[in-house]
């Protein structure tokens, strides 16, 4: 490495290790919680209708008024909370961390869980505090949850709900018994919220240190990129100071705000994707030497008795899942399966069985 690199670089920089994805050209794609569907012909012409009348020229109209008011309806977003917009969930984890940073606090989070909280936290100079899930069931332990709060006093706890890679959602009354007690902001990421049977939206007015985010990258629409965060005014109202200008452009905000108006459509989907998940973890639950985890997202979190081997054998069907051997101690041997088309998922477990034999 370059002697002034190495210098003038943050040496927590320097031992963080970049956000990898894999090149995907040319393999069935289950690496990645994305919706497999794509719409019909007939509703994407009437999108390309839409986009003819976008001024790429101009900049993008900075607040975003049109998707969050879609937002509020479509999510049923409390008339008392505010809302805030991200380029996806990960500009706003960015801007919660960048808002609380330079007072030596402490991001408080569970481990195994969403990698951005920690490489996030450790870019903007936050303390990162990690809570090992339970390692029979990946649940939450509570009791040492707790005491990790009094004993940091986290001024940021983050909880994906349910919780990426494991696919669980934690206990509700754990997670109301952690917004009684910290004094700081909790957010709930229900990243995967369309895929569970439960969410903490409509309980913001009820506790004003929850921040509840969500990205609409799980339903349908990944390659916009556009999360939210929705929660009291007094935070957000702070929080919005590290945002970006212009972080949402014309196209997306054009394109949300269509699509939005077919969210049936994207509630349809994530029947169908429901479904699928059953019929895979059903048949992986009767694959011999297969440890399957239940899940209420839009992916399955399994373990085999080699995990490299398995994962690197499925690149060479051209299947492409997520290896999460060696990312957490909890994690050994433990691959994540997205869950996608029909076709899609008869290929993953056809090759899978023959991999196993």
């Amino acid at each position: 490495m370059n002697t002034t690199v190495s210098q003038l670089i943050n040496p927590k920089i320097l031992d963080l290790k970049a956000y990898h994805v894999p090149p995907a050209q040319g393999f069935i794609k289950l690496d990645a919680m994305e919706n497999p569907y794509q719409w019909n012909n007939a509703l994407q012409q009437q999108w390309l209708k839409v986009l003819e009348r976008v001024a790429i020229n101009r900049y993008p109209e900075p607040s975003a008024t049109g998707i969050k008011k879609m937002l509020r309806q479509t999510m049923q977003i409390p008339d008392l909370a505010d809302i805030i917009l991200g380029n996806g969930s990960d500009e706003l984890i960015q801007m919660l961390c960048l808002a609380i940073s330079g007072k030596n606090h402490t991001l408080l989070s569970v481990e195994p869980s969403f990698v951005m909280y920690k490489m996030l936290a450790t870019i903007t100079g936050l303390n990162y505090v990690g809570i090992p899930l339970q390692a029979n069931d990946f649940s939450l332990n509570l009791a040492q949850f707790l005491q990790a709060i009094e004993e940091h006093q986290p001024a940021l706890i983050f909880l994906a709900y349910p919780n990426n890679p494991t696919g669980n959602a934690f206990q509700r009354s754990d997670i109301e018994e952690i917004l009684k007690t910290s004094k700081g902001i909790v957010v709930i990421d229900e990243a995967y919220c369309a895929f569970a049977e439960d969410s903490f939206i409509s309980d913001l007015p009820k506790y004003p240190n929850l921040l509840v985010m969500r990205t609409l990258s799980k339903v349908g629409l990944a390659g916009l990129r556009l999360g939210f965060l929705a929660g009291s005014a007094d935070w957000l109202h702070e929080i919005e100071k590290t945002k970006l200008p212009y972080n949402i452009n014309v196209l997306t905000q054009a394109t949300v705000e269509f699509a939005l108006q077919y969210y049936d459509v994207f509630l349809e989907q994530t029947a169908r994707i429901k479904e699928e998940r059953a019929k895979v973890f059903e048949m992986l639950s009767g694959f011999k030497n297969v440890k399957v985890y239940p899940s209420e997202a839009n992916f399955i979190l399994f373990r085999v008795e080699n995990a490299i081997s398995v994962f690197n054998a499925l690149k060479d069907h051209k299947i492409l899942i997520k290896n999460l051997h060696g990312s957490h101690p909890l994690l050994e041997n433990c691959l994540r399966v997205t869950i996608g088309t029909p076709e899609e998922n008869h290929a993953f477990l056809t090759a899978l069985l023959e991999i196993l034999k």
